[in-house]
């Protein structure tokens, strides 16, 4: 085998390399555990305080969680459309498939989250909707 191509078991000068990789990889890591923990990583002090339940209705915070996922599934999605639309344009159209494919499976995903919501039954939804004033999902910037 030559050396170009590197021994599997990590030896020769490809070896060499994929060691100091490794050796740098794990010093990363090892910084990223050290300095920034899961929650400082994915701000869940402040997401999962952003609910401010208002209404005397239990199934208020059913409410507000669906609508506040809803809100950041379609944030991934139209990120994943925008990255999508740029790899069309530069001729990537294997990369823009894998971004529509995530796309759709963002969508199936809304789409089942609303079974959860539905275990609201209507009476339930009416006695909470006075409190909500004119708020709406219509008002959604990403909805539209």
């Amino acid at each position: 085998m030559s050396d170009t191509q590197g021994c599997p078991f990590g030896h020769g000068e490809s070896g060499a390399r994929r060691r100091r990789e490794k050796r740098l990889a794990r010093r990363q890591a090892r910084y990223f555990s050290e300095s920034m923990s899961y929650g400082d990583y994915l701000a869940l002090d402040s997401i999962l305080t952003a609910r401010h339940p208002r209404l005397p209705e239990h199934d208020e915070m059913l409410f507000i969680v669906q609508h506040q996922t809803s809100e950041l599934w379609m944030k991934l999605a139209l990120h994943e459309l925008r990255a999508a639309l740029t790899a069309v344009s530069s001729d990537e159209s294997q990369i823009a498939f894998k971004m529509l494919a995530r796309v759709s499976r963002i969508l199936e995903q809304m789409a089942q989250a609303w079974n959860v919501l539905a275990t609201m039954t209507p009476s339930e939804y009416v006695a909470m909707r006075p409190y909500l004033g004119s708020s709406s999902g219509f008002q959604s910037h990403q909805y539209r």
